[in-house]
Parts: structure tokens; sequence; C-alpha cells
């Protein structure tokens, strides 16, 4: 910015206030950029986890969830392949509507994993889904981006990458997620490939890759293996695909090919149906949550056909709406009610759970209700006992846009709630008695002994808040906290240091590449 460099003229006010708003601006953002923690890969849950619905109900709606198998089905659209091993597996097949006896569903998805290890390219950023871990993602599949220098436009690859580098930079983000925003400067047939790329080569974290077809799944696989090594992914799990159902009921052979390229491929294959009660099923919460476990079951029985032990994630995403607008509304209390009992009956498939909320919102802007959104869905969902939490940094606009101020804020409530999830350790030390000993009555702690052992980690340092007087504020240029993440995602960027990469396997990323992209011309719907 253009700095006031004007002299204060006597009897004036005015310069002084905007000589002091151009020093606030010049350092109120945050200079500590933290890269690394020793909590980066400790996820393990040590609080339980709300255990909502008592076990009639859980049987009522897992019977309900048979029903629709039984007496409704699923249309698997354009994918013979799917519906020939489901026919063999005894399903009712007729056209492409499979129907399932009741339990046959539930058997079918038994030998999925009850849990496994996600690997990064460097081994440093590997985690576990499933059992006790916490997994936390960015954003999905937003067109958009935003912030408070550019505003709303089009999201760019550059865009892309900037969120890439954000995640990795965070301790408390541990996937690298997928689409985190869509790049459409590039044409949508060859996009996939920038995206897998800009994982493997920005972050060290496992990632998602493309699955708008199989050729592109099959694709983001090759990558992957230029990286990992040809034969690392027969028994390793590097990559994983986000699977969405056209609820209610319908896997088109998009979706269920893209699943089938990396079920076979051993590779995780999260199943996410998308259900908006009154819009893809009924407006009441257990006919959403048994349609969407019918849904999720039915997806990972595929998986299972396809390749029997196919690491898998049962996954949802579901809102409520404003039946009177159609809106979408987000961390509603129905939609909550309904992230808890799901990750119930998804402990009961004993696979790792996907919740559907996250920091998710309808606002426009990183403002209050953004924030109360988000808090209302992200704590509901860490408290469910999800595994895998989608969408946990930078969702705007009902998913339309990625925040950079957004994402930065929620990072620091990601941090809050990873500490809240650890619980409390409750030992000698802990106790401090040395400090009651050293202090006494009316004596205050802060030069005892047990608080210089553990000033530094006692408690969460979040970095976005302002935590001072209303003076220190006010001469610091009365910043808002979207003020202040503004300053720290411009700070995290101008740290960022891309992690080392082999030459030659850069180079060969780079080459196929460009041989793909080479072989077909653009398209651009």
């Amino acid at each position: 910015m253009q700095l006031n460099t004007q002299d204060p003229v006597p009897g004036s006010a005015e310069p002084e206030r905007k000589r002091r708003r151009g020093r606030a601006e010049r350092v109120s953002a945050p200079q500590r950029v933290e890269v690394a923690s020793k909590d980066r890969n400790r996820q393990l849950r040590s609080i339980p986890t709300y255990e909502l619905q008592a076990e009639e109900s859980l049987i009522k709606i897992e019977e309900q969830a048979d029903w629709i198998a039984r007496e409704i089905g699923f249309e698997f659209r354009g994918d013979k392949e799917a519906l020939a091993l489901f026919k063999d597996a005894g399903a009712s097949v007729e056209g492409e509507r499979v129907r399932f006896d009741t339990g046959h569903l539930k058997q079918l998805c038994s030998t999925a994993p009850a849990t496994y290890e996600m690997h990064g390219r460097d081994g440093t950023n590997n985690f576990t889904l499933g059992g006790d871990h916490v997994v936390l993602m960015p954003g999905y599949g937003s067109p958009f981006a935003t912030d408070l220098d550019k505003g709303r436009r089009y999201a760019s690859l550059e865009d892309f990458e900037n969120f890439i580098k954000l995640t990795y930079m965070s301790p408390w983000l541990h996937h690298s997620g997928g689409t985190i925003c869509e790049p459409v400067d590039v044409p949508v047939n060859k996009r996939h490939l920038d995206m897998a790329y800009a994982h493997l080569r920005y972050s060290t974290k496992p990632f998602m890759g493309g699955v708008t077809s199989p050729s592109r799944a099959r694709d983001s696989l090759e990558l992957a293996r230029i990286v990992f090594g040809e034969d690392y992914l027969e028994d390793n799990v590097v990559i994983q695909a986000n699977i969405n159902i056209n609820s209610p009921l319908v896997f088109d052979d998009t979706m269920s090919g893209a699943l089938r390229v990396y079920a076979a491929a051993n590779q995780s294959v999260a199943i996410s149906p998308a259900i908006f009660g009154g819009a893809m099923g009924p407006v009441t919460q257990p006919a959403v949550i048994a349609q969407t476990h019918a849904e999720a079951m039915a997806g990972i029985a595929l998986t299972q056909l396809v390749r029997e032990g196919c690491p898998v994630v049962y996954g949802s995403f579901h809102t409520t709406m404003n039946l009177k607008s159609g809106a979408l509304t987000f961390g509603s209390p129905e939609a909550n009610l309904t992230t808890m009992v799901l990750a119930q009956l998804g402990r009961r498939l004993k696979v790792p759970v996907r919740c559907g909320g996250g920091q998710i919102s309808s606002s426009n802007s990183a403002d209050g209700q953004a924030m109360q959104d988000s808090t209302s869905s992200m704590m509901v969902s860490l408290l469910s006992g999800a595994n895998q939490i989608w969408h946990a940094a930078g969702w705007l606009e009902g998913g339309l846009t990625m925040g950079y101020e957004k994402f930065v804020m929620d990072l620091d409530h990601c941090g809050m709630l990873m500490r809240m999830v650890r619980g409390l350790e409750v030992d000698e030390e802990s106790f401090g008695r040395d400090a009651y000993l050293e202090s006494g009555p009316g004596q205050n702690f802060l030069s005892t002994q047990h608080t210089l052992r553990h000033y530094a980690d006692a408690n969460y340092q979040s970095e976005i808040p302002e935590a001072g007087p209303y003076e220190t504020w006010l001469e610091n240029g009365s910043q808002t906290a979207e003020q202040r993440a503004n300053g720290r995602w411009k700070a995290m960027l101008a740290a960022y240091e891309a992690p080392a990469i082999d030459e030659a396997i850069d180079e060969a990323l780079k080459e196929t590449i460009e041989r793909k992209k080479s072989s077909m011309p653009d398209e651009w719907y």
C-alpha cells in the first residue's frame, strides 16, 4: 500500500490517525508462522464419542435402510461391469436397478478394513484412518475463490496451489485434500493432471486423485506410481477417491467407473451420499439417515466386489434446507443430529467414518454467520467420533467459494479442537503441587518453576483473535479478525518452502503430464 508520509498538520488529528493506521497495517499481521508441530501427527481421540441414539433406534434405522435396498433399490446407470458384479454376488438385477435382500449389503461390506494407514511421499505425514484416529482436510470442490484484496472470482491454478501450500504448512490439516478449488483456467479434461502434480510436488501429505472419469482416475494413479514406485500401491494406500452418489439412489457410470479403478488399485475409496432433506430424500432426518446408510453400503459393497479388502470410508454430506426459499442451511440442529447418528452407524459397520460436516457455512464472507455455522458443525463432527472430517477449512457460500481469510481462521479453530480431543492428562505434574509450596496463599503463580516448565505448552496459543485491551486494538488499526487473517495467510505463503523431491521423479511427472496433455485437444465443458 502507499503509506502517508505527510508531516502532521498542527491542530489536526487526521494525519496522526493515518500515520498510526499505516504503522498498524505494517505490524499487526502475525509474524510467527508455525510450519511444524509436535502435534502434527498426533490425531488420537482421547475423549468419548457422543452416542446419541440407543440400540433400539439404530436397529430401526438399519431395518429402514434394508427396506430401501430391498423394495426400492439403486440404479447403476451405464455401468455394465458393476451390474454384472452385483448379479454374480446374488443381488437382484433388473435392467439398471439393483436390489438386495435383507442383510445382504451389510454382509458384502464386512470385508472392508476397520483401520488402515495412508502414506505421504516422504513418510513424515502418514496417518491412520479408523479407530480413535482423527484426520482433518481442507474444503473440496469450490469453483470460486475469494480474499479481501481481490474479492470473489473464478478460482485459478494459482489459487489451487496456494491452498495446497497453506494446507501443507498447517499442523492441523493432516490430508492434502482433493479439488480444494477448481482451477477453471485449465481445461476440464486436463486440470486433474495439474491438480495431482500440485499435491505431489507442493506437499508430502496423502491426497485425493481425479474422479471425473475413469481415465482421469487412472491418470492420477499413474502419477502416484511414478512418485511411490510401480509396486508400492499394491500394498500401501497413498491416494483417495471421493465417490459422490447422485442421490436419491443413483450411481452414474462416471462415479461407479472411477470407484472401480481405485478399488482395483487397492486405494482408499470414500463413498459420499449427498442428501438434502426435502430434495434428494424425505424432509425428516430419520429418513435421510436411513437413505444415507443404504447408499453408503451400496457403494462400499461395490468396492469389495471389485477387490475384497479394499480400504473404504463410510461418508456422507447432508444438510437441511430452508423450505420457504430452497436455500441450504448449515450447522443446523437437525443436520448435527444426523451427523452423530451416521457416525454411530458407520462404527457398527466397522469401517472408518467421514462425517457430513466440517467448518461449513452458507455465508458469503468470513463473518459472524460463517463462524457460527462452522463452529456448530465442526464441534459436532468431532464429538460424533468421525475419523475423517472434510471441509475443515475455507468453505463459504455453501461450498461455492474457498476463502483465504476463512481458511486461516478455520485453521486456528482446528488447532483448538485438536487440542480438545486429546483430553486431559491427570498426573502428579499436572497437579502442580510444587507450585503451591513455592508460592503459597495470596501469591501469584506466574514465576513458579511449574509455570516456567509449562508456560509454552499449557494452553493452545491462538494466532488470529485479538486478546489485548480496547486501547491497544484501537492503536493497532481496529482490525477485525478477517483483516488479521488476511495478514496471516500472506505471511504463511511468504514463509512456504516446497518439500524436496527427487529431480528425476519430478521430471518424469512433468513429462508424463505433458505427453497426456498433448494427446488431446482442450475441452472447456
